[in-house]
């Protein structure tokens, strides 16, 4: 992050937003939008949004198969693919 360039006002965005979403789209940076001093939101372009959403639900599968493996929740491999071609004989 560039904290000259990746961090604006909200009366910043208001008066450039079209060249804020320029520069999001080609930089995929985000940009901090501050009001009164404070951070009061992201803003980034849709994929990069997209990207970090993907990897967001991956880590969370991670998590619950680890909590699985933990709690002794699993399932034999053979088992797995049995059910498998049960339910693609269907």
């Amino acid at each position: 992050m560039n904290l000259v360039t990746d961090i604006k006002p909200v009366s910043y965005l208001k008066a450039h937003s079209a060249e804020l979403l320029q520069q999001i789209n080609q930089t995929h940076r985000p940009i901090v939008i501050t009001q009164n001093g404070e951070p009061r939101g992201v803003l980034q372009d849709a994929e990069s949004y997209e990207n970090m959403r993907n990897a967001l639900s991956l880590l969370k599968l991670l998590a619950q198969s680890e909590e699985d493996i933990r709690n002794g929740d699993l399932l034999e491999q053979q088992d797995v693919f049995r059910e498998m071609d049960e339910l693609l004989a269907e």
